[in-house]
């Protein structure tokens, strides 16, 4: 079984900067470049993942603000929550 191909990321690193990212990769029992790939990767994730972009089309977009626009109406479970006294002891 042949393994994938992987390459090579070199990068310049403060020697304080190295010794943070060793000692938090020894914490999680894990080696500097497991722990710096892992880190940098879900940052690219997450990054990537804030500029999803989401389409929709003209009408469905009026709906959506339309229904922006509309307060829900009081319900029962509603009306009791507002009753109720909070955690800390003064009403809302």
């Amino acid at each position: 079984m042949q393994t994938p191909k992987r390459d090579t990321l070199s990068i310049r690193i403060k020697p304080e900067t190295r010794n943070l990212i060793d000692k938090a990769a020894a914490i999680q029992g894990k080696n500097r470049t497991d722990f710096v790939l892992e880190a940098a990767q879900r940052m690219a994730e997450e990054t990537l993942l804030e500029q999803a972009i989401m389409t929709a089309s003209p009408e469905a977009y009026a709906k959506f603000l339309d229904r922006l626009d509309m307060p829900p109406q009081p319900n029962k479970q509603l009306r009791e929550t507002m009753q109720m006294e909070t955690p800390w002891g003064k009403e809302l």
